[in-house]
């Protein structure tokens, strides 16, 4: 499975015409402690550079950017009530959102883990 990175540190992984979008170990570290999450719901539709949530932690709040157009089919509920769990495993079971892809051809326009890398020095 190819994982894509956005320049505003989310990363999207792609199975058929699903996608899980999250932010990236990177993103989850200079937040620091994490203690809300607000999510779109299932059936929201969004296009690319759209925000699609906000993550707030003690230092800041943090707008999440859809890196792609698509909609909402799963927003992870467990972000609700354990925030926290995207300092531990944002790039792993504290994924953001599933969502339904519009155009596969937009992941054209992210980077691979090679460029983001040199994006974060």
């Amino acid at each position: 499975m190819t994982t894509y990175y956005s320049e505003e540190h989310e990363w999207i992984t792609v199975e058929g015409d699903i996608a899980t979008i999250g932010i990236t170990q990177h993103a989850a570290d200079q937040l620091g402690e994490i203690v809300f999450v607000e999510q779109r719901e299932k059936g929201d539709e969004f296009e690319k550079g759209d925000e699609i949530g906000v993550i707030e932690s003690v230092k800041a709040a943090s707008e999440i950017y859809a890196p792609v157009d698509g909609e909402v089919v799963e927003a992870n509920g467990a972000l609700e009530d354990t925030p926290g769990a995207l300092n531990e495993n944002p790039e792993g079971d504290a994924w953001i959102y599933k969502v339904k892809l519009a155009d596969a051809s937009q992941l054209d326009d992210l980077m691979d883990l090679d460029g983001y890398k040199a994006l974060i020095g």
